[in-house]
């Protein structure tokens, strides 16, 4: 039985299905999960407050939140420094930094497809809040990220269950490399996947301004604006790759069995093998 204990410092887009990506059916034997949230706080009250997950003594933890160089993940890190741990953020992207984290016996996977949303209130309410979300959510998991990380970690977990050393990951999810995990057939499927990753990855480049330069109304929430819209284009991108996939009848289908093992298919009417 492998044990691995999620913490969600904050929200990014991955942080929504990051501890549902092993198990997509709940039927899988032999792994059992449990997760602490601090909702949207990532700070240092709620970084020593995830310390309560130890207590789950996990084989392995996943840490997940928006840019972990920031006080409050250092802070949970220094918590679990002990432990098994795999870092999963948009930060940091510098060699040295991620050298840093490798070198203190953290695995992790940055990805620098996972946009920052437009974090102002002059812009931001629930409910384009939850619409980007979603439409980041849509293109990490047609264009290669959800699977990225759910083969990493699943490569963690048979470890851990066969009572091996563990090799955490060390990966720079660009959009270069999560497009070869998202199993496109087709060439000008994977084109468009490709690009809406690198749309998501300019989303971040659009906001940070907005969010933490820029302070005049006008200004903010028309930058603010554009980088959502871009979101939605990318979005948007990424369902007419699968659409293409699609209309091939050529999506590529990777569920785990019961004993979770990985069980492949392209065509809808195959069984998975």
């Amino acid at each position: 039985m492998a044990k691995i204990g999620f913490i969600k410092l904050g929200n990014l887009g991955m942080s929504q299905v990051i501890d549902l990506v092993q198990d997509e059916i709940a039927a899988r034997e032999g792994i059992t999960v449990r997760v602490f949230g601090t909702g949207p706080k990532m700070g240092k009250d709620e970084a020593a407050a995830t310390e309560e997950l130890k207590k789950f003594d996990a084989d392995f933890y996943v840490m997940i939140s928006p840019n972990s160089s920031a006080p409050g993940p250092t802070a949970a890190r220094e918590l679990y420094k002990d432990v098994p741990c795999i870092v999963i953020s948009d930060g940091p992207t510098k060699k040295d930094d991620r050298a840093a984290l490798e070198e203190a016996g953290f695995g992790y996977i940055i990805m620098t497809v996972d946009p920052l949303i437009g974090a102002k209130t002059e812009f931001l309410d629930p409910v384009e809040m939850a619409s980007f979300n979603s439409d980041a959510m849509k293109v990490l998991s047609t264009c290669g990220v959800v699977r990225l990380i759910q083969e990493e970690l699943d490569k963690v977990t048979a470890m851990a269950d066969e009572g091996k050393e563990l090799e955490l990951p060390h990966i720079l999810a660009k959009p270069e490399k999560c497009i070869e995990r998202a199993g496109f057939n087709n060439p000008y499927a994977k084109a468009k996947g490709l690009a809406a990753l690198h749309m998501a990855d300019m989303v971040a480049k659009i906001n940070f301004p907005a969010c933490f330069m820029m302070k005049e109304l006008e200004q903010v929430a028309l930058t603010t604006a554009a980088g959502h819209e871009m979101m939605r284009a990318a979005a948007q991108m990424a369902i007419e790759a699968r659409e293409i996939e699609k209309a091939n009848d050529s999506v590529f289908r990777q569920a785990h069995s019961k004993k979770g093992n990985l069980m492949t298919k392209t065509r809808l009417y195959e069984k998975p093998q």
